[in-house]
């Protein structure tokens, strides 16, 4: 009998620790529930009180004047006179900060954040390209004027101060494709040290009026808040095309609209601001004469195809980490590459590396560049006359 006493009363203890836990559980969930929903009571209780607020709209201030006051502009509603608020009266305002006013009162109570184009901020490029000019292979006269045009007055612009010479603005790229304009403008970024901004001019082509205009303005705005700092324009010939040009004679206003600011901004901003303009393109002769003159466009570089001693150099560039077999001459590469661009070697390099890697070779020997060459020619990667699948021995 007191066995079985024994065993109902162990029984019933184990329930009662059973139902303790699981209520202790409920608890601790009730406890967690209780939790977020005064936390989703708060919320609501501070957006009511928001709601309840008087409400604003958003103006630009155009001056300010005495007695804490500024004249303010609301888009399309006019200019207005307001009052500074308490949190604003011991604060220069800029003209064109964006303020918040009162409705009821108008009262500028509190500064806005700038209005930034999500599309010009990506332009600004953060981590700043690898390449520098021992990358570059034949072209150290182009290396040596760019120095002087952009390097130079960047680095050192007491130089200029002292002589009374003015600092030229801009530099332009021009030559065949795969010569290296945006290897120039990549080496300039990483050697340079100030902000880079990058932009395709095709990027300033945009759907709606005015939309291309108002991105050149805030593009040159980040750089003169960003100074020191270089725009590289690439391909710029897709906006900056003449307007005598017989081709765009019905072109896109829009274009034309966006170039006419491109213009007025290169010629508005001052050198002492430490922005540089750099340009690249392949096609000079549709550029307008506006845009390339002088005081806009100071320095007008060739990149021209490499000769066979820059061939040469480009050819040991791309051969640094690569193995060949000992012996293979590359003079006698660079002079089967005649009339080839930097791009079409290193092209040539990579073809060489995989017939050297289909034949399960750890080396890349003469055979190898000699079909690299042919593969490159037959595909149609090369079309000038001057190239012939006709080896030198």
């Amino acid at each position: 009998m007191n066995l079985i006493l024994k065993k109902y009363l162990l029984l019933k203890i184990f329930l009662i620790e059973k139902e303790t836990r699981k209520n202790k559980k409920n608890l601790k969930k009730n406890s967690l529930l209780k939790m977020s929903l005064r936390l989703k009571l708060d919320a609501l209780f501070k957006e009511t009180i928001f709601m309840q607020k008087e409400p604003s709209f958003i103006g630009e201030i155009i001056e300010a004047q005495k007695k804490n006051r500024i004249l303010i502009k609301v888009n399309q509603d006019g200019k207005f006179i307001v009052k500074k608020g308490k949190k604003l009266t011991n604060i220069k305002l800029k003209p064109g900060t964006r303020v918040a006013i009162k409705t009821n009162s108008y009262v500028a109570h509190e500064i806005l954040p700038a209005l930034a184009d999500p599309i010009v901020s990506l332009m600004k490029v953060e981590n700043v390209p690898l390449s520098n000019y021992k990358m570059i292979g034949g072209l150290d006269a182009q290396i040596n004027q760019i120095k002087e045009t952009v390097e130079i007055p960047l680095k050192f612009p007491l130089i200029f101060e002292r002589l009374g010479v003015t600092q030229p603005k801009g530099v332009l790229l021009y030559g065949p494709p795969g010569t290296g304009k945006t290897l120039l403008a990549r080496a300039v970024a990483h050697h340079s040290a100030c902000t880079f901004i990058r932009m395709s001019s095709s990027e300033l082509v945009q759907k709606y009026i005015g939309e291309g205009s108002r991105m050149v303005r805030e593009i040159f705005l980040l750089a003169k808040e960003n100074s020191p700092s270089i725009i590289f324009m690439d391909e710029v010939d897709s906006v900056g095309s003449s307007r005598n040009n017989s081709e765009n004679a019905g072109g896109d206003s829009e274009v034309q609209r966006t170039m006419l600011e491109l213009l007025n901004q290169l010629d508005g901003f001052e050198t002492q601001q430490n922005i540089k303009i750099l340009m690249a393109t392949n096609r000079l002769d549709v550029l307008d004469p506006a845009l390339i003159r002088p005081g806009r466009i100071d320095r007008k570089i060739r990149v021209p195809y490499p000769n066979n001693e820059s061939r040469l150099a480009i050819l040991k560039i791309h051969l640094r980490k690569i193995k060949t077999n000992p012996g293979i001459d590359l003079w006698k590469i660079s002079k089967n590459l005649r009339g080839a661009s930097g791009a079409e070697i290193k092209a040539v390099v990579t073809e060489a590396g995989m017939f050297a890697i289909r034949g399960s070779r750890m080396t890349i020997s003469q055979e190898d560049f000699n079909q690299g060459i042919c593969k490159i020619i037959k595909k149609g990667f090369v079309f000038r006359s001057s190239i012939r699948c006709v080896f030198i021995h």
